[in-house]
């Protein structure tokens, strides 16, 4: 039996409108080459001007990962001699990065039935600030490169050995992702290169310490995390019951085969020969430079799920589903204060608007392609969801009609309670009305009320025929009559013979 270590080393896409050295536009998508400038191709005789957004948006992932910030910070050039670097080095941090000793706590599931929960702390060693290189495209033969890349500002989280296996690996990605979603600094999209991680993993005989690490480079999913760590963590155990070595080298994730393959031997910090960025002066955080950073901190999503289960009485797995996304949760609580103005009681309203959101909502969403941080989109505001859920938590309009008029909402793009008026759908509350009702359905099924009363109470079958003349008497109404009332109704026919 053997002790695993996981460290990991998170690159995420800053979104700053320009380069992190240079003026040039900061996009994904546009065509190759476009987004280019001596700067950042690395021309003789340029020189290089730090975007302070890129400063500022790092040390907001840093203060949020629980990092100090250092009184001074600077630069060093890293050589790296790859046809996506032009200028053959890359500027980065090394001696004084932005952000240093954090942790982070992670606390619940991986992303996959069957994963175990989850309840630790990860040290937090750095988050470093650099430029990231360019894209090399190959194509049989020939390989492309596109600079556009080169020069976007690059925040690297790395974090100490403190992980175990991919299931604790995937649930930093994923509380990571939702964190820097919710700052605004990061769109996440792993699949567009924004959010890419490399993974460190060890193992060794419990109480010996690290073994030998091998570093997986590029994976784009957290669910590759998780893959490529377990097979890698049980690749080298058969290693070490056979009798050999694991060899310090860098390696790929195939994703086709499910299994990581050799690339290269493990380049450590005196290969890439860092030495001072002479271009750029040290950088001390002032006073003005460090409340910027704290006023543009927002509750964090793991803290801002225990508030919502706390305050509004959801289930953990409901507040986690909703503060999914940032807006998301703002819509939540906006309209559950827009319910609790209407008279509903807060925990009653949340529990309804939560359910609408995870069940209808979401629906919704997935069937007009809206993703769930666009949910402003949505026609169904806050206000108009607030007020479709006063109306059926009050008894002003049945779960039926209720659905109608969230429909008829979505596409009209109007307000449900001016559609609830105009197209009678209010509910039926008057006992007098409802017995009519219940009367006229006595007499078109004469033969289910007769069956109904001759078999005996509590059966099987009687439960069945109550049923069916109930919904009889909701179909007769519209769907309007209050179901409790017309239930009671055909309940006391049915006694009377």
């Amino acid at each position: 039996m053997y002790q695993s270590f996981i460290g990991l080393e998170v690159h995420i896409h800053l979104l700053t409108k320009t380069k992190v050295f240079c003026g040039c536009r900061s996009a994904f998508g546009d065509e190759p080459n476009a987004n280019v400038c001596p700067v950042c191709m690395g021309y003789p005789g340029v020189l290089p001007s730090l975007n302070i957004e890129a400063m500022r948006m790092g040390c907001m992932v840093a203060r949020s990962l629980n990092c100090r910030i250092p009184e001074k910070t600077w630069f060093e050039r890293k050589q790296y001699f790859y046809p996506d670097m032009p200028k053959n080095y890359q500027i980065s941090q090394f001696a004084s990065p932005l952000g240093q000793e954090g942790f982070v706590e992670l606390e619940g599931r991986g992303r996959h039935p069957g994963s175990r929960p989850v309840k630790k702390r990860v040290r937090i060693k750095e988050c470093h600030l650099e430029e990231d290189a360019g894209k090399m495209i190959h194509t049989g033969a020939v390989s492309l490169l596109d600079y556009n890349r080169a020069g976007v500002s690059l925040l690297e989280i790395v974090t100490e050995p403190d992980m175990e296996n991919g299931d604790e690996a995937e649930l930093f990605i994923h509380q990571l992702r939702r964190m820097v979603r919710y700052l605004g600094v990061c769109d996440g999209n792993m699949e567009e290169g924004s959010l890419r991680a490399d993974a460190n993993v060890s193992i060794n005989f419990p109480g010996r310490g690290l073994g030998k690490k091998v570093e997986i480079k590029n994976l784009n999913s957290s669910r590759f995390v998780r893959l490529a760590l377990d097979y890698e963590i049980k690749r080298q155990g058969e290693l070490l019951d056979a009798g050999k070595t694991v060899i310090q080298e860098t390696r790929l994730w195939n994703e086709n085969r499910d299994e990581t393959m050799p690339m290269r031997q493990k380049e450590n910090a005196q290969d890439y020969r860092y030495f001072p960025e002479p271009d750029l002066p040290v950088f001390v955080p002032g006073e003005a430079f460090l409340k910027s950073v704290e006023d543009a901190l927002v509750e964090l999503p793991q803290v801002r799920v225990r508030r919502l289960a706390e305050d509004y009485g959801l289930t953990g797995e409901q507040a986690d589903l909703i503060c999914e996304e940032k807006a998301q949760a703002d819509y939540f609580e906006e309209a559950a204060a827009e319910a609790v103005k209407r008279g509903l009681e807060k925990r009653t309203a949340a529990g309804r608007i939560a359910n609408f959101l995870l069940t209808g909502i979401k629906h919704i969403l997935n069937r007009e392609g809206i993703p769930a941080h666009q949910i402003g989109q949505l026609k169904l505001t806050p206000r108009r969801l607030a007020a479709l859920t006063a109306a059926l938590v009050l008894g002003q309009v049945s779960g039926r009609n209720g659905k109608e008029a969230l429909e008829a909402a979505l596409a009209e793009d109007r307000d449900p309670e001016e559609l609830i008026r105009e197209r009678g759908w209010e509910q039926i509350t008057d006992p007098a009305k409802i017995a009519e009702a219940v009367k006229a359905v006595a007499a078109a099924e004469a033969g289910a009320v007769a069956e109904a009363r001759q078999t005996a109470a509590g059966d099987k079958r009687r439960r069945t025929l109550t049923a069916f003349l109930v919904g009889k008497v909701l179909s007769a109404t519209g769907g309007r009559a209050e179901a409790k009332l017309a239930r009671t109704q055909v309940e006391a026919l049915i006694q009377q013979g």
